[in-house]
């Protein structure tokens, strides 16, 4: 049923004892002039520079963007773009096609339209099996949990089956609904680690979509020529780095088909912040993700027991939008 593949290099990041010269040579500016203010394409996020005459200048910082190849594991520069035919590895991502065919995908989201929807942020409409958190006070209570959806039961044991979701118990399921007409989108972020656990692991219904990942590190990632091999033939080889890029600039994305399982864990899942553009919406989209608990509430763990409860309740499968 499709493939898999988990990438196993660890990323590479330069200190910053090396910054360039000034703030704006980072972003690619020479000068800057008083009367107009100089415009980036592909950009992400505002960087101060300081002119002694205007003050405080913001500009927009220009993004690198790579694309992950799910058959190497590496994010390799987009085509037309500075860095084109340079790559870095990626670790922490694994893709797995054609996770449900399309009769179970149909069905699916025919069951999840029989219960309401509710309106989220970004255009989006949600539905959430889990219990009711507070993240900021690290609190949460389990009234109104009843469990995961009983049509997530054979989603569920399917993800135990490949390499990488042994033992994967979630004990919350979220549903999230993206519409073009509704500008639907998600910004940047990581999710909480406090009570969820290594593996966040989601399902793409209905359209194909990218999920863009960004990280806001010092210091730079050190880039080599893009590899073409299969990911055994370079356990063996060394491919010496010769470029470099701010991490700061890069965005990394990810596409993911119809019908598609990912399953973030490590520096993807810790490090990298994700986030879906609204240009990346170009029909109906769902989005059933699943989250695992942390090890505070694992065997041993300071909140063991309310853990146990929590998969108990989670693995009854008898749940409705919470």
């Amino acid at each position: 049923m499709g493939f898999h593949h988990v990438g196993q290099s660890c990323l590479e990041l330069l200190t910053s004892g090396d910054p360039p010269a000034s703030a704006s040579q980072s972003v690619g500016i020479t000068g800057v002039s008083h009367r107009t203010q100089p415009v980036l394409t592909f950009c992400r996020d505002r960087v101060p520079l300081c002119c002694p005459v205007c003050g405080p200048v913001f500009l927009l910082q220009k993004t690198h963007r790579f694309i992950y190849c799910s058959d190497t594991g590496w994010a390799v520069g987009s085509e037309e773009s500075d860095f084109e035919g340079w790559a870095f590895p990626f670790p922490g991502v694994m893709l797995i096609e054609d996770f449900v065919t399309q009769e179970e995908e149909a069905e699916l989201v025919r069951l999840m339209d029989c219960d309401p929807w509710k309106l989220s942020q970004s255009g989006r409409r949600k539905q959430d099996y889990g219990p009711k958190v507070n993240f900021r006070k690290q609190k949460l209570k389990t009234e109104g949990f009843c469990g995961l959806p009983s049509f997530s039961r054979e989603v569920v044991r399917r993800m135990g089956l490949y390499p990488g979701l042994e033992g994967f118990r979630p004990v919350e399921q979220c549903n999230l609904d993206y519409c073009p007409e509704r500008g639907s989108a998600i910004d940047p972020h990581l999710d909480d680690a406090w009570l969820w656990g290594e593996r966040l692991v989601s399902l793409n219904l209905l359209s194909p979509t990218v999920l863009s990942m960004c990280r806001e590190a010092p210091g730079s990632l050190l880039l080599c020529s893009a590899p073409s091999a299969a990911p055994e033939a370079l356990v063996d080889s060394v491919i010496a780095p010769s470029r470099s890029v701010l991490c700061q600039e890069v965005e990394v994305d990810v596409p993911l088909p119809r019908r598609s399982l990912l399953v973030l864990r490590g520096a993807a899942r810790h490090q990298w912040k994700h986030a879906i553009h609204r240009r990346h919406i170009e029909a109906r989209r769902v989005c059933v993700t699943f989250r695992e608990l942390s090890a505070e509430f694992g065997p041993r763990g300071r909140q063991q027991e309310l853990g146990q409860e929590l998969l108990r309740i989670a693995l009854s499968f008898q749940g409705r939008p919470v």
